[in-house]
């Protein structure tokens, strides 16, 4: 049956001459002439505007052409910057649709991405709108972004493979063995330097002689004698020589000897400790009275008598010492004199303070904030090894005031022109530390070792106060550096009461070591 239908005829015919006018306009160019001479020239200028697209029957006349030319005929318009089109998550280097490119983000994962795109193009002020906005939809979208574009490898949670050689364990293949790690530990490491001698320097050319190294042919035992002597002077350059070659390190780390002298010598180990009173606040040697003074007894006939002195134990042999020896500090003196509590005298002990405290508006002038005043001052310590100490508390900063920490600045005339002057308000005082001690004194016998009690002069003569520390380490190396306060306390003389300070504000001391204290003498 024939369709007589005339708007589809029409449209049939409409549709045949819009054809043929494409396909004429194909196969000529602007003059007439047929495109097949003129093709290789023209395929060499890139248009500015690409054509429309071809139907299905333009493509095929387009495709015989280029066949009977025998020349695959090229358009640089049809040329995409990839770098332009690609985007951040596409795994080919396909260009993007042109819906695709434009389409503008939506979610807060695709505004992540477009941020990133920008700053990576420079468009710093875009990227940080496209920022904003995608942490406006989600505050955690770095975390998404991170877990799409960068996850975590499936390798890094599986545990290692401990036989990566798929061998047998017993098979001794250096590859299966060698992700155990080191198996020797410290102290097998430098036991085993015990057989090793100094190294000497090389010659210098084949037939010249070595240089001399007059240490290393030292016998052991004086040179044990000599690094005990640079142990007693300076034990920090002592431990140093550590650095120097591996028989020096096994001496400085194993020679117990010399760590023993050390541990209870009186020039910075424990021998200098004072675990009781020896004097009182203003230096006076204490007497049978503890004030300095002397009680005679009704037979006594001698009116300058001596201080009785008990017999003198030695610090290594004392019981006591070798109790705590070995049962708290693994029988080493090196171990014991690191981590035992101590205090040290080659430097002082500094508290820095720092508070804010709110201020006064002048009373003339409106403003619209409320000024603030921070305030700094600092306390120093400093301990001498006959059981006195000072106390200082001022604004001055330690570079001003640790030179002048001695017991010859220890006087009311200063002027205020020299530069001791920062010693006027110094304090004289006392101290010792609680333990066990040397097992000689008694009035520690009771106390936790550790604790540090220092006893001043007040700002009147009638007034004494109390400091109360805990000795503490701060740091990765350093031992007995810090002190924590415990309490602060005043004591009335007159009327026998005890009033408590706040340490509201007040911090910890920390030990600075002072060179021109030398070891504390």
């Amino acid at each position: 049956m024939e369709d007589t239908n005339p708007e589809l005829e029409r449209f049939r015919n409409q549709w045949r001459e819009e054809v043929t006018a494409r396909a004429k306009g194909v196969a000529q160019n602007g003059d007439g002439r047929p495109s097949r001479s003129s093709g290789p020239a023209k395929s060499l200028i890139p248009h500015t505007i690409p054509p429309p697209p071809l139907s299905a029957v333009n493509a095929s006349d387009a495709h015989d052409e280029d066949e009977v030319d025998g020349v695959d005929q090229k358009g640089y318009h049809d040329l995409v910057n990839k770098d332009d089109l690609r985007r951040l998550g596409d795994g080919q280097g396909e260009p993007s649709h042109s819906g695709d490119g434009n389409r503008q983000p939506r979610s807060a994962l695709e505004h992540y991405e477009k941020a990133v795109e920008k700053e990576t193009q420079g468009s710093l002020g875009d990227s940080l709108s496209l920022y904003r906005k995608a942490y406006r939809l989600d505050y955690r979208v770095d975390q998404t972004y991170k877990n799409k574009h960068f996850p975590i490898s499936s390798s890094a949670s599986k545990p290692a493979n401990l036989n990566p050689s798929n061998a047998a364990v017993t098979v001794p293949n250096p590859a299966h063995h060698s992700l155990q790690g080191p198996s020797t530990s410290i102290q097998d490491l430098i036991a085993s330097f015990s057989n090793l001698s100094m190294p000497v320097e090389s010659a210098p050319t084949e037939r010249s002689p070595a240089p001399p190294c007059p240490i290393a042919i030292i016998p052991s035992e004086v040179l044990i004698e000599i690094l005990q002597h640079i142990a007693i002077i300076d034990v920090a350059s002592f431990a140093r020589l550590a650095q120097v070659c591996k028989r020096l390190a096994y001496l400085v780390t194993t020679e117990d000897r010399i760590w023993k002298r050390v541990c209870c010598g009186d020039e910075v180990g424990f021998g200098a400790m004072h675990y009781d009173w020896t004097c009182d606040i203003h230096g006076h040697t204490l007497g049978d009275d503890g004030e300095g003074g002397y009680i005679l007894d009704s037979t006594s006939t001698d009116l300058n008598p001596k201080p009785s002195t008990s017999t003198s134990i030695s610090l290594a042999d004392n019981p006591l010492t070798l109790s705590l020896l070995h049962k708290t500090y693994a029988s080493t003196w090196r171990v014991m004199f690191r981590t035992r509590p101590r205090i040290r005298f080659n430097g002082c002990y500094i508290s820095t303070v720092n508070y804010v405290r709110p201020g006064a508006s002048s009373p003339t002038q409106i403003s619209w904030n409320t000024p603030v005043h921070i305030v700094t001052y600092y306390r120093y310590l400093r301990f001498f090894r006959d059981g006195t100490a000072v106390s200082l508390l001022t604004t001055a900063e330690p570079a001003d005031v640790v030179h002048y920490l001695t017991k010859e600045n220890m006087h009311t005339h200063h002027s205020g022109a020299l530069p001791s002057a920062v010693m006027k308000p110094a304090l004289r005082g006392r101290w010792r530390l609680s333990g066990p001690g040397t097992g000689l004194s008694t009035a520690g016998a009771s106390e936790v070792e550790g604790d540090v009690h220092v006893e001043t002069e007040g700002v009147d003569i009638k007034y004494m106060y109390k400091m109360h520390f805990s000795l503490r380490s701060a740091g990765r190396g350093a031992k007995n550096n810090k002190m924590s306060w415990r309490g602060f306390w005043s004591y009335n003389r007159l009327t026998d009461d005890w009033a408590e300070f706040a340490l509201r504000n007040d911090r910890a001391f920390f030990w600075s070591r002072v060179r021109s204290y030398g070891i504390g003498y």
